[in-house]
């Protein structure tokens, strides 16, 4: 099973497992949902996860432990641009998609400056024979701050589900950032550029930029950069990440890359994703529209969103912004077991749980509360909606209460339109 799928599913059952005694994971369980398009894919792209980086030192090996690479210390001058196409580079048998290539490539494509650590690792087979996706990664130093600057490359299934959220910007009511924007090139390529924080609450002030792209034969090359030398563990050394936006698409875009992804196409077998429409679970788009369905009249929905089993809107009735958000589960029975707050029971014995909370999510918010009906049916059918007074989670309120009562909330959960999702 590709890899992707393995923490996919992995993902799902975490979420499908989560106990009211730990509101925040529930919170989390939607949040981890919705922002799959971010941190699931980030970590799916090297296998072994690049996100596991925590320090790249400018003097020292890499010390997260995650890397089949060999680290390579000192610096190294590089000018701009030299042997864009990386044949002077030592690139091992012809075609072959080596470490050496990658970290040439993407050297030769980076600014005027010093190289003080580089990483990388080829196309190599890795257990059960399964191709391991290869990615360069380097401690870029301009002048003006070292920074980790880290490529991977993968496949995807050409536009399948999995392709499009790979370059599809996340909502800032889940992720919040300072700006993401995506495009279709013109060659069929699409494209997408985010510029967020490794901690969206930004209790951390290291930036996370991502340039991303999708060619139309299923190549994805994912583009990390930090204003850090590496992602976690390293104390921010410059404002901002050393490659502009336009720098970022124009490494990502060059033709440098083309035999590279070409050759890796060739060798491995079978892209890492699905087509559109497989997976099974509730589809992202039903369960929005569905809460959105149920709104009361006046509240404009101004943001939107999911993924399977889970979905969000945030709505604005002219009072102030609040963010909604529905989970639907199956086999939860011994969740009332764990329940905390006010518990009834429908003459069909489906059990609801009513609670009300300041600061719901643990994550901060100033002033923000937020109000759960929690469901579970006589079968272990679950339905939990949950509403915020502020337009994310995560966020300072926007307005005293969430825009819908415990009462509409409750109407909402135990709507029957939420069945057919079984």
């Amino acid at each position: 099973m590709p890899f992707e799928d393995e923490l996919g599913q992995a993902l799902h059952r975490t979420g499908e497992t989560l106990r009211p005694t730990d509101r925040p994971a529930l919170v989390e369980g939607g949040l981890t949902r919705g922002r799959r398009r971010l941190a699931r894919r980030r970590v799916a792209a090297v296998t072994g996860s690049v996100l596991a980086l925590v320090v790249v030192g400018v003097t020292g090996a890499y010390t997260g432990g995650a890397f089949d690479g060999r680290g390579k210390d000192g610096a190294v001058e590089i000018a701009s641009p030299a042997d864009p196409a990386g044949k002077d580079k030592k690139d091992g048998s012809a075609g072959a998609v080596t470490e050496e290539r990658m970290l040439g490539t993407l050297k030769s494509l980076l600014p005027e400056g010093r190289i003080r650590q580089e990483n990388g690792r080829g196309l190599e087979a890795g257990p059960g024979g399964r191709p391991m996706p290869p990615y360069a990664s380097v401690v870029f130093d301009d002048g003006r701050g070292a920074a980790a600057v880290v490529l991977s490359l993968n496949t995807v299934v050409p536009d399948s589900e999995e392709a499009e959220e790979w370059v599809t910007c996340p909502s800032k009511a889940l992720v919040p950032h300072d700006d993401c924007t995506s495009e279709t090139l013109a060659d069929g390529s699409k494209y997408m550029l985010f510029q967020g924080y490794v901690y969206p609450d930004k209790r951390v002030a290291t930036k996370n930029w991502r340039a991303t792209l999708v060619t139309p034969a299923g190549v994805l090359f994912d583009v990390t950069e930090y204003n850090a030398p590496g992602e976690k563990g390293t104390a921010v050394s410059r404002p901002n990440p050393p490659l502009t936006p336009s720098q970022m698409k124009a490494l990502v875009t060059a033709g440098a890359w083309k035999p590279i992804a070409e050759d890796y196409a060739k060798t491995v077998a079978e892209p890492a994703g699905k087509p559109a429409g497989q997976g099974g679970g509730t589809s992202a788009d039903a369960a929005h529209k569905t809460l959105a369905s149920m709104l009361p009249e006046g509240m404009k929905v101004t943001d939107k969103g999911g993924d399977s089993g889970y979905g969000f809107v945030v709505v604005d009735d002219g009072k102030g912004k609040s963010f909604i958000q529905v989970n639907v589960q199956s086999g939860m029975s011994d969740v009332p077991g764990n329940w905390t707050g006010s518990v009834t029971t429908e003459p069909d014995g489906t059990r609801v749980m009513e609670e009300q909370q300041t600061d719901p999510d643990q994550k901060g918010g100033a002033g923000a509360v937020g109000w759960t009906v929690d469901t579970v049916r006589a079968d272990g059918f679950r339905v939990v909606v949950m509403a915020f007074n502020a337009p994310g989670q995560g966020q300072d309120a926007s307005r005293p209460e969430p825009a819908l009562t415990m009462a509409q909330l409750r109407k909402i959960a135990l709507d029957k339109s939420w069945l057919t999702y079984k």
